[in-house]
């Protein structure tokens, strides 16, 4: 099934992964919620480009998963206010387009969502976890 180096390789990612997890800020965490997203809806535009129907299907799940049970989830909608609870809905209506888009056969929807995830994951960076220490021990 794998060859013991594909295997290696896979393995070692995990732990690549896990251990930037682990020694995350609260403010790199949100990053790298932003950057699995894109990753997983750059996954679903190859899918559409070859085809892979099923494949498209789990990368979209996947964007879908990281958005709602992350992004979303970290939300503070009391202390947030009027930026979390926008957020908040444009966090829905990502879902909602990504759903959209798995009835579609080419990947316009995709594009658009991931357009939305580069913009907020460039203002989050530009935020920097530095220029506001409250974000740092806080949810958004």
């Amino acid at each position: 099934m794998y060859s013991s180096g594909q295997f290696g390789a896979s393995a070692y990612s995990r732990v690549g992964v896990q251990t930037s997890v682990v020694d995350a800020s609260p403010h790199r965490l949100i990053v790298l919620l932003y950057e699995g997203a894109r990753k997983a809806l750059a996954m679903a535009r190859v899918s559409v480009q070859s085809g892979d129907i099923a494949g498209k299907g789990h990368a979209i799940s996947k964007a879908i998963g990281i958005i709602g049970s992350g992004l979303q989830q970290a939300l503070d909608l009391n202390a947030g206010g009027e930026i979390a609870q926008r957020l908040n809905q444009l966090y829905d209506y990502m879902t909602r387009r990504l759903t959209q888009a798995t009835l579609r056969p080419d990947d316009k929807l995709i594009i658009e969502v991931d357009a939305l995830l580069a913009t907020l994951e460039e203002a989050w960076r530009a935020i920097g976890p530095e220029l506001s220490p409250s974000l740092a021990t806080a949810e958004v």
